[in-house]
């Protein structure tokens, strides 16, 4: 791979909606869907998946959740690449990791969300 592949639910809404957004940072990366693409042969775990989005770096690395979204980030011009490096940081990661979780963990409430983006219980994976 010569550019980095961010992945995302085509069954959820919301995140078809947030991956249609993202080209529009000038992000330098793919983009696909966790259906349409062979997971293992990226990498990629297909329960995390579900639940977080992954993003495959051109060396093969998988960051999920916000680091994904760090990384496809840094990808971009400024001052995106300053805001992926940040979200990284030792005082915001933890703060970051929050704010993705609660986004991942409401995303059928938010705009573009269904009762299809809702994310699985445990058992149901």
């Amino acid at each position: 791979m010569t550019r980095g592949l961010m992945l995302n639910d085509a069954d959820c809404g919301f995140c078809m909606r947030t991956a249609a957004l993202v080209p529009r940072l000038g992000v330098d990366i793919d983009a696909s869907t966790i259906q349409a693409v062979d997971l293992d042969a990226l990498g990629v775990d297909a329960e995390r998946a579900q639940v977080e989005m992954p993003y495959v770096h051109p060396d093969g690395r998988v960051d999920y959740g916000h680091r994904a979204f760090a990384a496809i980030l840094r990808t971009g011009p400024l001052p995106w690449r300053v805001v992926g490096r940040l979200m990284t940081t030792r005082p915001i990661d933890p703060v970051a990791r929050r704010a993705y979780h609660w986004v991942a963990a409401n995303r059928s409430r938010l705009p573009g969300g269904t009762a299809a983006c809702a994310l699985p219980q445990p058992g149901e994976r």
